[in-house]
């Protein structure tokens, strides 16, 4: 069956939305004295600060962006890396108090390759990588992944054996495709974030893994999108990108833009929710960063393709 490409202007529009909100709702994603008291919340909202930046910084990477998106990217990274973390200062002090989390490392990679320094957290976190315990702690093979792609990032030694860890996880085991349930699912995809770097390099998928996935991946992206399962879509439609053909699908990407609300928000599942605003944010600026994300991948292979 021949599977129509969807255009530009229709994969560029969804980003340009998603990123006009992200930057109207920026102040959200500012940690709060609250936050602080516990390293747990700590955690919790550098995740969404570390999404941002590889976002905007997938934005720049792909050159996709107008003047207007670019302008905009510039600032939030910006805005991200001098208030959101005090210039680095927020991922110290969780090192200090978490030596052995890898969250500073991982969110602080991308600042780094934006060429953003903070000498005294790179240091903690050397110190950290020399135990023997950095490379014992039990983690999912993907997680692990992200681990060996942030010191890539950094340019540091592997703290262990980057295609060991591919080999472990549930994608490169090539396992059953009709096991895929949502964690299995949103695992697959960050398999695939990680060994590309977001993206950038999708020529590191292996061939047997690429093969796989150029064969289940269509039935996986219907399912989720029959299930309006947007956020995960989103995901899928990265890792379709990715590929060495990438079908770009128009009927999946339309249905994916229709349900993209009219502020550039985009919703975990069926539509936007309604309530507080700090809430609504809580619940869908992960869709809309996917948004993001997937639109300037599939704008680049598409105009590549031109």
């Amino acid at each position: 069956m021949t599977v129509t490409a969807a255009s530009p202007a229709l994969l560029h529009g969804v980003g340009d939305r998603a990123l006009s909100w992200l930057d109207d709702h920026r102040e959200h994603f500012r940690l709060t004295p609250e936050d602080f008291r516990s390293n747990g919340a700590v955690v919790e909202r550098l995740k969404p600060i570390g999404e941002l930046a590889l976002n905007m910084h997938v934005l720049f990477r792909e050159g996709v962006a107008g003047s207007r998106q670019k302008a905009r990217a510039g600032q939030l990274l910006d805005f991200a890396w001098r208030e959101l973390l005090d210039g680095g200062n927020v991922l110290a002090r969780l090192q200090h108090d978490e030596p052995l989390s890898p969250v500073p490392l991982e969110v602080y990679a991308t600042f780094h390759e934006l060429g953003h320094r903070h000498p005294g957290l790179e240091a903690a976190v050397e110190v950290c990588r020399r135990t023997a315990t950095w490379n014992a702690l039990e983690m999912m093979p993907n997680r692990r992944l992200g681990v060996l792609n942030a010191e890539r990032k950094l340019g540091l030694a592997p703290s262990s054996d980057f295609g060991e860890a591919v080999a472990r996880t549930w994608l490169g085991q090539l396992a059953e495709p009709w096991t895929v349930q949502l964690h299995i699912a949103y695992d697959l995809t960050h398999t695939v974030f990680h060994l590309t770097n977001w993206g950038e390099a999708p020529e590191r998928i292996p061939e047997d893994i690429a093969d796989y996935l150029t064969r289940y991946l269509p039935a996986w992206t219907e399912d989720w999108a029959d299930l309006e399962h947007w956020d995960l879509l989103g995901e899928l439609l990265v890792v379709d990108a990715c590929l060495p053909r990438p079908t770009l699908d128009a009927e999946l990407w339309e249905r994916y833009a229709a349900a993209q609300s009219d502020s550039g928000a985009m919703p975990i599942q069926r539509g936007i929710p309604q309530g507080d605003p700090a809430r609504v944010f809580d619940l869908v600026h992960h869709p809309t960063l996917v948004a993001a994300f997937a639109s300037a991948m599939a704008t680049s292979r598409a105009m590549s393709a031109v």
